[in-house]
């Protein structure tokens, strides 16, 4: 396999990010696209390219997208003041899904968040995935909490 890339997103890279929900079942009935939201995203992202503890990534074989997530940095005071590494909505192109993308990925975000010392990893994976959640589970993460979220918009 060709090795990935990373890189942090552009702008130009929004509608390839938003183009990897949409295909997925689950995230396309849970934040269906809408128009007009563009200027959202792009304030999203500034916000995140201006902290240099959340990266939002564009990954790439052979020079092309092949999907995102975003890596967050959490400084906390338990754990005896560990920093936690939080990934989120990650998302591998439908055509490229199963040819071990997502595992390299994960792999590389864990690298990551090892160098900046975290102590704990985490993400969180909505309940009707359960391919996805033997997936995590393979690479060695725990079901060890029970998530709760509140939607305010």
């Amino acid at each position: 396999m060709t090795a990935l890339t990373y890189r942090d997103a552009k702008p130009a890279d929004l509608p390839f990010i938003a183009s990897l929900g949409d295909s997925d079942e689950v995230a396309a009935a849970r934040d269906p696209a809408r128009e007009g939201i563009a200027e959202e995203q792009r304030k999203a992202l500034a916000a995140i390219t201006a902290d240099p503890n959340h990266r939002l990534l564009v990954v790439e074989r052979g020079g092309k997208p092949v999907g995102s997530f975003q890596l967050s940095f959490i400084p906390g005071v338990s754990r005896q003041g560990a920093w936690r590494g939080q990934i989120e909505s990650v998302r591998v192109a439908s055509a490229m899904r199963g040819k071990g993308v997502g595992e390299e990925m994960m792999r590389w975000a864990i690298d990551r968040c090892a160098e900046k010392g975290c102590g704990v990893v985490q993400l969180t994976s909505d309940r009707q995935r359960d391919a996805a959640h033997r997936f995590y589970e393979r690479l060695g993460f725990k079901p060890t909490h029970t998530g709760f979220k509140m939607k305010l918009l």
